[in-house]
């Protein structure tokens, strides 16, 4: 016969601004990357299922602090090292449950595309459990989400530098009528 089973992932030190906070989060970013691999049925990060079924709100929050070093942390980690789709430079923590192979040594019974009963007897050599052959996959499938999150973000801080985009953001932008939006007040521009 055969087994299912779950792996964690964990990625230490990643840097923080990585995903965006709607279609493109890096939690959602990574779940597709995972539930594309063979076999898996199911992703959690951070607290997860357990979160869901033990924990409040108040309890579940991951507060900032300010760190010894002068850098900002949070004082715990339920949301798996991802806030909102972004990275927060926390350690980001999620697991993956694979089913058990389908494909076993023993004959099972079954129908055919008639509907007539029939017997599944595979042929070959089939592992009983594919956890061991994931965690290559699943430690690529990662790296690759990681790096297209970096080069976008890459990408994002290129063009605004290369369109003055942050300045404009800092002073105002001009609207079509002439005023200026700073925040949620809006100045006439000096004649």
């Amino acid at each position: 016969d055969s087994v299912g089973g779950h792996l964690t992932c964990v990625i230490y030190n990643p840097p923080a601004g990585l995903g965006e906070p709607c279609f493109d989060k890096l939690e959602g970013k990574l779940a597709h990357a995972m539930l594309s691999i063979p076999a898996t049925k199911g992703f959690e990060i951070g607290s997860g299922f357990e979160g869901v079924r033990t924990m409040r709100g108040s309890q579940h929050n991951d507060m900032f602090y300010k760190k010894s070093d002068g850098s900002l942390g949070t004082k715990t980690n339920n949301s798996g090292g991802i806030q909102g789709g972004i990275s927060n430079g926390e350690t980001i923590v999620f697991r993956i449950a694979f089913k058990p192979p389908s494909t076993i040594g023993s004959d099972q019974a079954t129908v055919d595309f008639a509907g007539l009963n029939t017997t599944l007897a595979a042929k070959g050599r089939h592992d009983p459990c594919v956890v061991p052959r994931a965690v290559p996959i699943v430690e690529t499938m990662t790296a690759l989400v990681l790096a297209d999150a970096a080069l976008i973000q890459l990408g994002r801080e290129k063009s605004a530098e290369k369109y003055g985009l942050v300045g404009k953001v800092k002073k105002g932008v001009k609207r079509p009528n002439g005023n200026v939006a700073e925040g949620s007040a809006a100045k006439k521009p000096k004649e």
